[in-house]
């Protein structure tokens, strides 16, 4: 059980941010302070006034201990809960306290009207404040994880804590939750008869262990986009009804966006649909192919021709999976991390040009914030009507030039050089101005990805690949093209030729 704990200074908004978070996690919220005013009949300020404050303590480690054993929950800590060691450890074993932290002029404005209520407050705020910060500082800066909630609304604050402890519930098509962390969470998720899908690469890696950890039956598939086809999902077929698997059984999909794609609609399509369940091995599958429940396979004619939109009942992303990953598989992965911070995270951006090696250091965090925006866009619009277009960014012509090259290039590489080849011709048209083009190409050169087309591939092949490719419409393609970093634009265009000139 992983119960969240908001921590921080009196005045950061732990109450109103718990609520909304837990309303956006689907999950309980509990304000500490009120269950030990319920408990003890009377307000805190009562208590302390009484009682003292040790007696308050002592109230508030035995409330802490109780609530323990609620199902998984959002607290809401008051700013002094955790000073006790006991305290402290209850909570950091039993879930993750992210702490929220502001500027002493914000607290000072929010408690204005409060200090009465507040007894260590009481008197001169600033005095009282600014010695209470100065007590604790030492205390607060040993935590972590950490969210300034300066200047944002508790929507925004909400939204940022989710983003740091890499959780989300999405809803918009089917109920299910994203989640960064251990693969080992994974046996504590409810499944029956479940059996793992993935590929002999994969296999070498991870297979024994994930059996191990969930008793599971596994099958193997050939590795590799070009095994991306009927045939294959044929086999799956097969092997589900030779182990037994029924409508109440779960399939596991142990692998990349390859593995996810089809085992996800495998699972879609057996027995009128089963559950399935997304641990992603790739960082191209964190951040973007487990996610969205897009499902499908390949036609020689091009990508993902045939697919059904059928969620997931979990994904879970572990960074650690990503320690046996190929580097040319994690830089490849990074093109769809630089996709997502031009659609919509600038920040994100301007951390993929610090290049490679910090990336390498940092993938938490590059997993978290990505998949972040990759989640924002599908629960706006789960079934691709307008907004989740944009996601589409480097991809008409990037799984053009990826088809043509009979996926000789990486999925990764072909998205680098569809992106800056529609990143070119939104500038050509006006769209964008030349700082963009640069800032594009320079992100994926420090990366390490290729950012031109072939001269030997053929164009009109390419200009073929993309009038075929399933965002056609009956007139035009609909592209979508950047704008400015943190912005895309859907446009409708007719001139192919003109993209790749």
């Amino acid at each position: 059980m992983t119960h969240i704990f908001l921590y921080g200074p009196p005045g950061t908004g732990k109450s109103t941010v718990g609520k909304k978070l837990a309303h956006n996690l689907k999950l309980p919220f509990i304000d500490l302070d009120r269950v030990i005013e319920t408990n003890a009949g009377m307000p805190i300020s009562q208590i302390m006034e009484q009682q003292g404050e040790l007696t308050f303590r002592d109230l508030e480690s035995t409330a802490l201990r109780n609530l323990l054993n609620e199902k998984e929950s959002v607290f809401a800590l008051g700013g002094g809960a955790l000073l006790r060691d006991e305290n402290r450890n209850i909570a950091e074993s039993n879930g993750k306290v992210l702490l929220l932290m502001a500027e002493l002029s914000t607290l000072l404005e929010r408690l204005h009207y409060e200090a009465g209520n507040r007894p260590l407050l009481a008197g001169d705020l600033h005095e009282k404040l600014t010695s209470l910060l100065s007590k604790r500082a030492e205390h607060y800066n040993s935590f972590p994880m950490l969210i300034h909630v300066d200047g944002k609304t508790a929507e925004q604050n909400a939204h940022h804590a989710q983003v740091v402890l890499g959780r989300h519930h999405l809803s918009a098509m089917g109920e299910y939750d994203a989640i960064v962390g251990q693969v080992s969470n994974l046996a504590n998720f409810p499944m029956q008869n479940p059996i793992l899908v993935t590929d002999e690469n994969v296999a070498k890696f991870h297979l024994e262990k994930m059996q191990a950890l969930l008793q599971a039956k596994a099958i193997i598939i050939p590795a590799g986009e070009e095994h991306k086809n009927l045939e294959t999902i044929s086999r799956m077929w097969k092997a589900f009804l030779e182990n037994g698997l029924d409508r109440k059984s779960t399939v596991i999909a142990l692998g990349g966006g390859v593995i996810s794609d089809m085992a996800g609609f495998a699972s879609s399509t057996y027995m009128r649909g089963i559950n399935w369940v997304g641990v992603p091995t790739t960082l191209l599958s964190m951040v973007d192919a487990s996610l969205g429940g897009k499902t499908g396979f390949d036609l020689p004619e091009g990508k993902n021709l045939i697919g059904a939109f059928y969620p997931p009942k979990l994904v879970l992303a572990d960074p650690q999976l990503l320690g046996t990953l190929p580097e040319a598989e994690l830089i490849s992965g990074m093109a769809e991390v630089v996709k997502h911070g031009i659609i919509s995270d600038p920040e994100l951006f301007n951390l993929c040009l610090r290049g490679l090696d910090w990336v390498k250091a940092n993938l938490e965090e590059v997993v978290k914030r990505a998949m972040a925006v990759k989640i924002k866009v599908i629960e706006e619009d789960p079934y691709e009507k307008g907004i989740r277009a944009a996601l589409n960014l480097g991809h008409t012509v990037g799984h053009a030039v990826e088809l043509v090259s009979k996926f000789k290039l990486r999925h990764g590489e072909a998205i680098a050089i569809g992106t800056v080849a529609e990143a070119k011709y939104a500038a050509r048209v006006g769209l964008a101005g030349d700082g963009l083009v640069e800032a594009v190409t320079q992100s994926f050169k420090s990366l390490g990805l290729p950012v031109q087309i072939p001269e030997a591939m053929p164009r009109e092949e390419i200009i073929r690949a993309m009038r075929v490719d399933k965002k056609k419409n009956v007139k035009a393609i609909r592209f979508a093209l950047p704008v400015e970093i943190g912005k895309v634009e859907l446009v409708e265009v007719t001139d192919l030729e003109s993209v790749l000139e």
